[in-house]
């Protein structure tokens, strides 16, 4: 199961959200985090990934 995370950022004029999600590897069993910064509208569409 991922967990989300979403923190809000500004920068000048723009907005941006900082996403992160657990992802479990079927490899090792080991749990790795992948993080992304971007548009909070994108933040949705990154989680069903």
């Amino acid at each position: 199961m991922a967990k989300k995370s979403v923190a809000s950022l500004q920068t000048g004029s723009k907005r941006l959200a900082k996403a992160i999600n657990m992802v479990k590897s079927e490899k090792t069993g080991a749990y790795t985090f992948v993080e992304s910064v971007m548009d909070p509208s994108k933040v949705n569409d990154f989680f069903k990934k």
